[in-house]
């Protein structure tokens, strides 16, 4: 008699996700149902903007894949000097700018820049950039994309202080494979919350 397999069903999306900090605290950005899409819940970038710092000032940032947007928005809702969000996908763009527009009934004190483009490939082209702070959260289901992302955050990003390359991997990939990727770079921070484990990097040249 064969044995009936239980098929895992994944986790709901949220229609919505708040701003949990800064000029923006509270406000809510909707959330399109695309495959991949997984936004940085709420006890994550707690603790991770609790790592960081509530104050961005001075800081500018990249958010990678950034998809809702919630690493990128709530970067700028501290008070960051800059963020550029980056995301390929065309429907996600659409609803990032929505999302941004609506958002600026409150201006964010610091320039912020979204772009519709392959978010690796924007980084291989751009020469002389450099950033202080790089959120990367890919899709998880796209194999290499972490990697090649990380290699080339750790070329543009420099040491400032406050600073850092965040990185999340699925709970299935080791600590150790990831920080492989930067060995100039030392994972000072890190969590595991359900099927995401999450590093903050800093560099080691300081």
């Amino acid at each position: 008699m064969n044995k009936r397999v239980k098929s895992v069903v994944p986790p709901e999306l949220p229609k919505k996700i708040r701003i949990i900090g800064g000029i923006w605290r509270s406000r809510l950005l909707n959330v399109l149902d695309l495959p991949g899409l997984r936004p940085t819940t709420d006890r994550v970038r707690e603790t991770l903007f609790n790592w960081l710092g509530q104050d961005l000032t001075g800081l500018n940032c990249i958010d990678l894949f950034a998809g809702t947007g919630a690493l990128g928005f709530e970067a700028a809702s501290r008070h960051a000097y800059s963020v550029t969000l980056l995301e390929r996908d065309k429907k996600a763009y659409v609803r990032l700018t929505e999302n941004f527009s609506a958002l600026q009934s409150s201006p964010a004190p610091g320039s912020v820049q979204i772009l519709h483009r392959d978010c690796v490939e924007y980084l291989k082209q751009q020469a002389n950039l450099s950033s202080n702070l790089i959120f990367i959260d890919p899709p998880f289901q796209e194999e290499g994309l972490l990697d090649q992302a990380l290699i080339q955050a750790g070329r543009i990003c420099d040491d400032s202080p406050g600073g850092g390359i965040y990185a999340e991997f699925p709970a299935s990939r080791s600590r150790e494979s990831v920080e492989a990727l930067l060995p100039e770079w030392n994972c000072g921070k890190y969590l595991e919350a359900g099927q995401v484990k999450a590093c903050l990097f800093r560099s080691r040249r300081g």
